[in-house]
């Protein structure tokens, strides 16, 4: 008996998943998962062991009990074999790897001395598109992964272990500004007093909401911090960073604060068209909910009440809002590259 139409489509599509199942497991194979950098590799892409945290909690387990996983890092390294280099690191925000990161940014590094390590949080977890939800991937796994690239990079004999700067965007700031605290840092049990030389968090998600930690003195650490903002964000308003950055300063951590007139988020894609995210999800900036790491407890920033049960899920329902815009603008990426360089030559000593 002949296959229906419908019998042979459908055995098609399963043939198709086989095959690209077989390729990318072909790839996985392919790509050999490195420990560390000490025989000084070159330009490439590298497969490294990281951890999947599921909650702050777990973070603050050091990875342990968190699910491997191996991501990967694309290094981008200046040219030459002399003095050891500073580095900087590069978080991804909620689309994922991105044209700008892997092209704009690491040439205006390089070009000033500064070796680059992007990373890709996504992809080796199975988002392979900006269609895919973001929340299948923790947000506390980018923190982790921020972590463990530290690990790698300070391995590397032309990069400098103490000259190592975080920049992330988006979801990768709000990784950045986590990253900068002094809990999660103890928690990580990095190798040798190994930190994070500076913090670049750019439109960053994590100045408000459940991400923004209740800030006193000692919880962030003296390493300083550079913000980059467009006054027309409307995913991620400049006015809760602005607050953030304010209170984190007045806490004891050099900040510095730069507001780009009128750029919306991400400023510095390639794309220079406004595009309309009706189903984007974002945080209102009103929202009064924040996180104490002291406690792991969230709290209502205005009036200091703990939130816990159907109060802490309804001030999270009420702090959610849909739909942003995104837009890239040359001048703004100019301005933050400027901005970005002049506070880490500074900073590395350059």
């Amino acid at each position: 008996m002949m296959p229906s139409i419908r019998q042979a489509v459908s055995f098609a599509r399963c043939l198709a998943g086989v095959l690209l199942a077989a390729l990318a497991a072909g790839h996985a194979a392919a790509q050999d998962v490195v420990s560390n950098f000490a025989s000084g590799p070159g330009n490439g892409v590298y497969a490294f062991a990281s951890t999947t945290p599921k909650t702050l909690p777990d973070l603050m387990k050091g990875g342990a009990g968190a699910e491997a996983v191996n991501i990967r890092g694309h290094l981008f390294l200046p040219p030459g074999d002399g003095a050891k280099l500073p580095a900087v690191v590069l978080l991804h925000g909620s689309g994922g790897v991105y044209d700008a990161l892997l092209n704009y940014w690491p040439k205006q590094f390089n070009a000033a001395g500064m070796a680059v390590f992007v990373l890709d949080m996504f992809g080796p977890r199975g988002v392979q598109s900006t269609a895919e939800d973001q929340s299948s991937v923790p947000f506390v796994a980018d923190v982790a992964d921020s972590f463990a690239a530290l690990r790698l990079l300070a391995t590397h004999p032309r990069i400098d272990p103490k000259r190592i700067a975080l920049m992330g965007f988006s979801r990768g700031g709000s990784a950045t500004l986590r990253a900068n605290v002094t809990r999660i840092i103890a928690a990580q049990r990095l190798p040798d007093g190994l930190r994070y030389a500076a913090f670049i968090p750019t439109y960053a998600g994590g100045c408000v909401g459940v991400f923004r930690l209740v800030v006193r003195s000692g919880v962030f650490t003296p390493a300083p911090m550079l913000f980059i903002h467009g006054d027309a964000d409307d995913y991620t308003p400049i006015g809760p960073c602005l607050d953030y950055a304010d209170k984190i300063g007045r806490a004891g951590t050099p900040v510095q604060f730069v507001t780009l007139a009128g750029a919306r988020h991400k400023f510095d894609a390639d794309d220079q068209r406004r595009h309309q995210m009706r189903n984007a999800v974002r945080i209102r900036p009103d929202c009064t909910v924040e996180t104490d790491i002291d406690t792991l407890t969230a709290h209502d920033g205005a009036t200091g009440a703990r939130l816990q049960g159907p109060a802490y899920r309804d001030a999270l329902k009420a702090c959610q809002a849909v739909g942003a815009t995104v837009e890239g603008s040359t001048k703004a990426r100019d301005q933050a590259t400027q901005a970005a360089l002049a506070f880490l030559k500074k900073v590395f000593g350059l």
